[in-house]
């Protein structure tokens, strides 16, 4: 029998619904497999037993009495630490934050899961304040990866993509500003999408500005898009958030899969490298063959690069006058005391001028031009999630690379943060080593269900659905901070 961890929230709603189980058995499920494999990966800096069991008997009741509250009641699900989150330190990997709070409201994903009654785990590592695309503290130590605790789970969600992984819950909500729901679930074998910005409402603002995005992350599409449903919505907090959605995005899955996940019809443009990356060959090998499934369902696919170049250095310059705005907030002496890869980038910018800011918005701003006229060819661009397997956790890079920068390694899942556009990876497969490979499926803005239809129909036509293997390790040492 399928231990209940294993199972989806789908799965679990309705085993709910036909009374095999309970959100009490459930969560005491998740809370089991937590105890377990958290010692390996290290992706929970707070987990709240108590707290999570009385909300599981509370929707227990709820289901009894057939008055649930939302399309997630009784789900175990974990918030990434960067999230505010009423009666539980919000630390965002940083020793900067003192402890004791206050911390009296939730974030608008977090009161959005209330409201559903949904079950919260606790809380999920992030490198400090989620600047890279490791999951490394000097705080909490590293988070590394199901499938082999000696490689990184990627970041800066990598203790959401982790915990779902493992089977530590079948939710986690995470953040994305410039790749941090996509890197690691392209490293973890699990699904995360980030949605067209604004579609999840962000408060508050965050610091890195209109690259920030809030992210669903499941082990299934499915899954990643019923919970989608649930945090996604006007907040009055957010001035950049978007109308309510008037359909649920998971309604068009089950539409996909009565009409037998055909993509008759849909143009995709596939992109090896976006003209600009260069990917492993297994990863590469991988991709090429999650193509043909999505050719095989009728898409009409063309290999094709986009009319862009690589906007990092741009996206340098907005993300790290983002990262100098953070430490504001903590007086002088904070760049002494934070990571060092986040010092040396806030001090290599530190001279960038209001010109230079605007700049780069203008790359940003030309990039959405390009993209959507490429939106006018075709209804979707796909690409690796990433060039690269998941590596060696106590190392930022992978060894013998050109820059220990993340964006070094990360080329096709910051040009979208730029542009805003909707963008899911979902697993396409393992390398000889029996490491997850991610398949990055982007659309133009406002498109997401474009995009979670060809996931959910790749899915569907692959079988693909990993549950990793999780074997004890010790704590690895984040690279660059055992010495402070």
């Amino acid at each position: 029998m399928t231990h209940l961890a294993d199972l989806t929230a789908v799965e679990l709603l309705a085993g709910y619904r036909s009374g095999d189980f309970t959100p009490v058995d459930a969560t005491e499920a998740a809370l089991e497999r937590i105890e377990q494999r958290d010692p390996a990966v290290n992706a929970f800096v707070l987990v709240d037993r108590d707290a999570a069991l009385d909300s599981a008997r509370a929707s227990a009741r709820r289901w009894a009495s057939g008055q649930t509250l939302g399309p997630g009641d009784g789900v175990p699900t974990s918030i990434k630490d960067i999230f505010p989150t009423v009666g539980w330190p919000t630390l965002r990997g940083s020793r900067l934050i003192d402890e004791a709070g206050p911390w009296d409201f939730d974030a608008p994903c977090v009161a959005r899961l209330r409201e559903t009654g949904a079950v919260l785990l606790g809380k999920t590592t992030t490198p400090e304040f989620a600047w890279k695309g490791t999951t490394d503290s000097g705080r909490f130590g590293a988070t590394t990866n199901p499938w082999d605790p000696a490689l990184t789970a990627g970041g800066s969600s990598g203790g959401a993509a982790a915990a779902v992984g493992a089977g530590m819950g079948p939710w986690a909500v995470g953040t994305d500003g410039g790749g941090s729901v996509r890197i690691p679930a392209s490293f973890t074998g699990t699904v995360a999408i980030k949605a067209t910005y604004g579609t999840v409402p962000m408060y508050p603002a965050s610091p890195f500005g209109t690259l920030a995005h809030a992210g669903p992350m499941a082990r299934t599409v499915t899954d990643t898009a019923l919970l989608l449903d649930v945090i996604a919505g006007f907040d009055a907090r957010d001035w950049s958030a978007l109308p309510s959605q008037t359909r649920p995005f998971s309604a068009d899955l089950t539409e996909l899969e009565v009409d037998g996940g055909s993509l008759a019809g849909v143009r995709i443009g596939y992109s090896p490298t976006l003209g600009f990356g260069s990917n492993a060959p297994e990863v590469e090998a991988r991709v090429e063959e999650a193509v043909a499934v999505l050719a095989s369902l009728g898409a009409q696919v063309e290999k094709v690069d986009p009319d862009i170049t690589d906007p990092v250095e741009a996206f340098h310059v907005l993300w790290f006058t983002g990262a100098a705005k953070v430490l504001e907030a903590y007086g002088p002496g904070a760049l002494e005391k934070v990571d060092p890869g986040l010092r040396a980038g806030i001090e290599q910018y530190a001279d960038a001028s209001a010109l230079d800011y605007l700049t780069a918005t203008g790359v940003r701003m030309d990039m959405g031009v390009r993209m959507g006229a490429f939106h006018q060819k075709y209804d979707l661009l796909v690409t690796p999630t990433m060039p690269i397997p998941a590596f060696d956790a106590s190392r930022q890079a992978p060894a013998g690379w050109r820059s220990d920068l993340w964006t070094s390694w990360t080329p096709y899942t910051y040009p979208f943060n730029m542009t805003q556009q909707p963008a899911v990876s979902v697993p396409c497969g393992l390398t000889a080593a029996g490491l997850p490979v991610g398949l990055q499926i982007v659309a133009a803005r406002t498109r997401d269900r474009s995009v979670l239809r060809a996931a959910r129909a790749y899915e569907l036509a692959s079988g693909e659905r990993f549950s990793a293997p999780v074997a004890p390790a010790a704590r690895v040492e984040p690279a660059g901070e055992a010495a402070r």
